[in-house]
């Protein structure tokens, strides 16, 4: 399989199921940070500065939702964020998170599928670059929104692309526990790629009353 990041990046959006998914991410999990930062790769830095904003007790236990190689969480971890949990569908991806050991509990598990975690576990969860074109569905929200505590934030990002076409606005909105507090502005995740340096996205924060 080819190692070009373009190629990776048309592999992960056009993925026949969730196996394929998978499989390319743990194919792409070795090369996927230095991939990324070459892309110019925004999300961390942005949902990393939102959690700083809303977040203040440190020993919050925040579940980073699509962990990847656990970058957000390695960031988290230097702001002195202490109660790290994340779930990815990918083993190769949950093998190089498990490298940064930050984490309290590293699982596999697939967004839009039933959680293996108690409701109201998390004070904070935070998802990038998962709610986007052959990624995780809005349905998954319904997980999400129970395994989060009252007060607790849930601080994620979606494409633009996918938002009212997919489900995420009329999900969103029919969970009405679920308050939105604040979003940015449409923003590039990957400036530099030729071929989805286009792509807009936004982040939302929201929080369960």
């Amino acid at each position: 399989m080819t190692h070009n990041v373009e190629s990776r990046l048309a592999e992960v959006y056009h993925s026949a199921s969730q196996s394929d998914l998978s499989k390319t991410y743990d194919d792409w999990a070795a090369n996927y940070d230095a991939d990324m930062q070459s892309l110019g790769y925004a999300h961390p830095a942005v949902i990393v500065g939102i959690v700083s904003r809303y977040i203040a007790e440190l020993n919050t236990p925040i579940l980073d939702a699509g962990v990847g190689t656990g970058t957000i969480g390695m960031l988290l971890n230097i702001l002195g964020f202490s109660n790290l949990h994340g779930i990815d569908m990918s083993k190769g991806m949950l093998a190089r998170a498990a490298q940064r050991k930050i984490y309290s509990n590293l699982t596999q598990a697939t967004l839009g599928q039933a959680l293996d975690f108690q409701s109201q576990s998390f004070g904070a969860i935070v998802s990038t670059g998962t709610f986007t074109s052959g990624h995780a569905p809005a349905s998954a929200f319904d997980e999400l929104s129970r395994i989060l505590r009252t007060d607790g934030w849930m601080i994620f990002t979606v494409a633009e692309t996918v938002w009212q076409t997919q489900g995420f606005a009329e999900k969103l909105k029919s969970l009405t526990q679920l308050k939105l507090r604040w979003q940015t502005e449409p923003y590039h995740p990957m400036p530099f790629s030729k071929t989805e340096g286009a792509l807009l996205t936004r982040a939302y924060v929201y929080q369960k009353v």
